[in-house]
């Protein structure tokens, strides 16, 4: 009778093991095809694509020439909150919870940020799409164009800071509020450089899409390393990646 009951718990378990892992995968590959189809249109010079993104540049570029102040704000927010700034609170949020001894938490951290900010800068060489050319610039930036650095900056940087913030919260609405924080903050960023004339539209959507899929990616494998040492099953999004370290 025990080890039937042993039998059945362990059934149970697997079963609900398989649907984490289903909705985990569901929720990386939601994020993956829009950045995908992106990828494709753009190095395809997809014609409706390049024109959606020249009417959005243009109409939002318009809007910042005409209010100067306006303009000098975004170009403020954009570096206030541009791709080192995040870089630097991940590494400082790491270094804290280094030395409080949570280093497996510490070094996901610094390693989803680290592998963001590459893959970006790889994204960027293979793609090399030039940036808008809008007349009357209000704002400058060097380099390609595809997928937008800060944008997903902003989106690693946000994710991998709620992940490390979620295990100090108690109540489900302090945990759907900071998500909510996070999410602003992205879509803030991604309309800055939009607005500012320095990214398409298509570049900070990719940014963002690939910005999530390197944190959700990296906390999945993360979070499949712990099942494997048989350390409790845990819905990153809802604990964070390790919450019995706290």
């Amino acid at each position: 009778m025990v080890r039937l009951l042993d039998r059945q718990d362990h059934h149970d378990s697997d079963r609900r093991l398989g649907m984490r892992l289903t909705v985990a995968t569901a929720a990386v590959a939601l994020f993956s095809v829009p950045f995908i189809l992106l990828l494709v249109f753009v190095m395809s010079s997809f014609a409706p694509l390049n024109d959606f993104d020249e009417s959005v540049a243009y109409r939002l570029h318009a809007y910042a020439l005409a209010n100067p102040g306006y303009a000098r704000f975004l170009n403020v927010a954009t570096e206030v909150l541009g791709p080192n700034v995040w870089r630097a609170l991940v590494v400082m949020a790491a270094a804290w919870f280094w030395f409080r001894g949570a280093r497996r938490l510490a070094v996901w951290a610094v390693v989803t940020i680290t592998v963001s900010g590459l893959l970006n800068l790889a994204v960027k060489e293979i793609v090399h799409r030039a940036r808008p050319a809008l007349p009357d610039p209000v704002s400058w930036a060097p380099g390609a164009s595809f997928p937008s650095g800060h944008a997903m900056g902003a989106a690693t940087g946000t994710c991998v800071l709620v992940l490390l913030l979620l295990p100090y919260l108690r109540s489900w609405t302090s945990r759907i509020a900071v998500w909510a924080v996070a999410a602003v903050l992205a879509v803030f960023v991604a309309y800055s450089r939009v607005a500012l004339g320095v990214h398409w539209f298509s570049d900070v959507v990719a940014g963002i899409a690939l910005g999530v899929v390197v944190v959700a990616g990296i906390a999945a494998g993360f979070e499949s390393w712990r099942r494997s040492e048989g350390r409790r099953p845990v819905e990153p999004h809802k604990e964070g990646v390790e919450p019995e370290v706290f």
